[in-house]
């Protein structure tokens, strides 16, 4: 039995993550402890307490989910056999994998959060939910709209079958919206978002990461991780990079990693971290396998 480890990205943030592992084990405890001195500031606060406003921001939100996500995993003492992150998760999974040092990581997911929100604010953009659609027609109805628009919106997360997001500036996506629900789709519905994830807006933040990226320490992980960018398994440390400097401009192929995952062996998938978003995805992309979570 191959068990496959899935760590979630942003959205899964609540405030009070994280509380009652802190005070009751101490390995979880002893990573939050690292994650407040790594990044000169008391992250632990903002995730027990909030407010919910600084949370929701994307630079708190990223190393918040990271932490917990890292803290959990450490406490569990397992060997996973395989490991993938939703977009930031990409980063605890290659924690996990024993690919990067956690003191490395936190500080590039913090840049990364920092990055991502200040690009959201030098290139306003949107992102909404679309649900009811094969993947096909929602490409070519964001094809349609980026070229009547002048401007760019993009599948930006295959998160499972028929439920897509889509990301670009607002007047593309609105249009986008306008047109899937013409074509009879489900659910086209704008996400409170700080910025278009995952699409050509965020190239400041690719830029910005970049020469983070070259310089930290990468090495060959226990486990292959599936990257965002390709959804194929890697462990291979400059491909690792590659993949996540390109998970920032391209789509989260979700879908088609779980795919992947369980074409390779993996009949356990745990998710790891707060909330339990990613073990729904699993229950709609893959049947006849073990579903498990630790939030």
């Amino acid at each position: 039995m191959k068990k496959a480890y899935l760590f979630p990205g942003q959205g899964s943030q609540k405030t009070g993550m994280g509380r009652e592992h802190y005070d009751a084990n101490p390995i979880f405890k002893e990573i939050c402890d690292q994650a407040n001195e790594a990044l000169g500031i008391s992250l632990t606060d903002v995730m027990f307490e909030g407010p919910d406003e600084t949370l929701k921001q994307t630079e708190y939100t990223q190393p918040a989910i990271f932490t917990h996500s890292v803290a959990l995993f450490s406490a569990l003492k397992q060997q996973p056999d395989m490991v993938a992150g939703h977009s930031l998760g990409e980063f605890s999974a290659l924690v996990a994998a024993k690919a990067l040092s956690f003191e490395d990581a936190v500080k590039i997911v913090r840049k990364r959060g920092q990055l991502m929100q200040a690009a959201g604010e030098q290139n306003p953009g949107a992102m909404a939910a679309v649900i009811g659609m094969a993947d096909d027609v929602v490409e070519k109805i964001c094809a349609e709209a980026t070229e009547e628009a002048g401007k760019a919106v993009v599948a930006a997360n295959y998160n499972a079958s028929g439920q897509l997001v889509i990301s670009g500036f607002e007047e593309a996506v609105d249009l986008a919206i306008e047109k899937l629900k013409e074509q009879g789709c489900k659910l086209a519905k704008k996400l409170p978002v700080s910025g278009a994830f995952h699409s050509p807006l965020m190239q400041p933040a690719l830029d910005g990461l970049k020469e983070s990226l070259e310089s930290v320490n990468v090495v060959e992980p226990v486990c292959p991780i599936y990257a965002n960018y390709t959804a194929s398994p890697t462990t291979n440390p400059d491909e690792i990079r590659s993949n996540l400097l390109n998970q920032l401009l391209n789509p989260v192929k979700w879908t088609q990693t779980l795919q992947n995952m369980n074409a390779d062996g993996a009949n356990f998938f745990i998710e790891v971290g707060p909330g339990n978003v990613l073990q729904g995805l699993v229950k709609r992309t893959i049947k006849n396998v073990q579903i498990y979570g630790y939030n």
